[in-house]
């Protein structure tokens, strides 16, 4: 891409961002310069966009795979995707992962994507099945490689790493310092561009709600209605945990999604689409949720259980007091458990005042039987409902579209007569199924 600047500003007009921060602008300037890098700042700074706008703007052919971008879980995976999809530049984008289905990969695969983001054992699998080609590869980018180590890839990304024949630049992005560096990756004199010193802190309020066995379940409760609506996740530590919750919630008239890794990846994707369309705006979830989420609305931050160590206590944590932002963090301080020796406790602790009720999300989630494969996207869904459901385009919420499904927030005091007006009605010619998802 010949004129960068032109195409930053384009990007951050699509993003909605008025400028670059310095991470962002340090590391666009020394990506030209320096072939390894290493990128080091705090969750929440900005890494994504860091190295996707210098890596777009250094891409120069449409129809060649150029850049492989590997990390190390699925929902980070998305969220770069989704981060690439945003700054809407004209290069495709593919991206790979276990629990996604291996046949829709392959076929995104055949009209080669300029870049491929993936999990390396799934990376792995269409290498052995002869359905990636990596060598006019130039760009090779591990985000979270401390953790693609640590989660035992280290075979898987050298297998990859032997198929990269053209490999001009490297880039390592991390949250955390890892001076130690697999020989294979041939990753000499790197230009360190570091941030993790100087990142601010964030500004995030700790508060303690005092339990006992008996009344846990009541009292977070009373603490999410307080909240009024606002954006919250509430950690656990196990999975039947976050069934419990959301179950006993359920009985209250209290709307919150469930997100563990015991849930198959279509159900985990569809509670994350609800939970950043604003159709729940409380997600009740394990630490699988402290990693690869960002959303920057989150304003509260519950540990209904524990934290098994203090790296999980700040990554959860991490998840509120985003770019800038404020936000509160809360222990629920068991009466009957002995605290872990790692925990400093809060000392102000969170008095409720008054009488709270359930506070129902202005959106709910409309589901469309048909997606990209079906060549449907947002802005066909956009005219659909505009023209059949007579909805202005601040009524029509966060858009997703999938493989063969689409999604999209419309307001909740709306969605009968919507349902109504569009239920019998094609989309570009085909007859869809349309109903408020579950």
């Amino acid at each position: 891409m010949k004129n960068t600047d032109e195409f930053v500003k384009s990007a951050l007009r699509n993003l909605g961002f008025e400028s670059l921060n310095e991470l962002q602008t340090e590391t666009l300037e020394k990506s030209n310069l320096h072939p390894n890098l290493l990128v080091l700042s705090k969750t929440g700074s900005g890494k994504t966009l860091a190295f996707l706008l210098p890596l777009i703007a250094q891409l120069e052919n449409i129809k060649k795979t150029q850049a492989l971008i590997v990390v190390p879980s699925r929902e980070l995976a998305l969220q770069i995707e989704q981060v690439f999809k945003a700054i809407k530049s004209s290069f495709k984008v593919t991206v790979c992962y276990g629990g996604h289905s291996m046949r829709v990969e392959q076929n995104s695969l055949v009209e080669q994507p300029a870049v491929i983001i993936g999990t390396p054992g799934r990376i792995c699998d269409h290498l052995d099945r002869g359905h990636l080609e990596l060598n006019e590869v130039s760009h090779f980018i591990v985000d979270e490689y401390d953790k693609c180590l640590e989660f035992g890839f280290e075979d898987q990304m050298r297998f990859i790493h032997e198929h990269l024949k053209n490999l001009q630049k490297t880039w390592l992005i991390s949250a955390t310092e890892h001076k130690d560096f697999p020989r294979f990756i041939r990753f000499d004199a790197p230009c360190v561009i570091n941030y993790l010193n100087q990142s601010e802190d964030p500004n995030i309020e700790f508060l303690k709600i005092p339990v006992n066995n008996s009344n846990k379940f009541e009292n977070l409760y009373q603490a999410l209605c307080s909240f009024e609506g606002a954006l919250t996740i509430v950690f656990c530590n196990y999975r039947e945990a976050t069934t419990s919750i959301t179950e006993f919630l359920a009985t209250k008239g209290y709307e919150a999604v469930s997100y563990h890794g015991g849930m198959e990846q279509e159900e985990r994707e569809r509670a994350l689409m609800k939970f950043r369309n604003g159709s729940f705006h409380t997600l009740v979830c394990t630490d699988l949720g402290s990693r690869g989420l960002d959303i920057p609305e989150i304003q509260h931050v519950v540990h209904f259980q524990y934290p098994h160590n203090l790296e999980a206590f700040i990554h959860r944590n991490g998840r509120t007091a985003r770019m800038k932002s404020d936000g509160k963090s809360y222990l629920m301080i068991n009466q009957d458990e002995e605290t872990p020796e790692y925990l400093e406790l809060p000392n102000k602790s969170y008095a409720i005042q008054g009488t709270y009720f359930p506070t129902l999300s202005p959106w709910v989630t409309l589901y469309f039987s048909g997606g990209k494969k079906d060549k449907i996207n947002k802005v066909d869904i956009v005219g659909f409902l505009g023209k059949q459901a007579g909805l202005e385009k601040h009524e029509i919420g966060l858009i997703t579209t999938m493989d063969f499904a689409t999604y999209v927030a419309i307001p909740r005091e709306k969605s009968r007569s919507i349902l109504s007006s569009i239920r019998d009605v094609k989309v570009k010619g085909k007859k869809l199924k349309i109903a408020v998802s579950r």
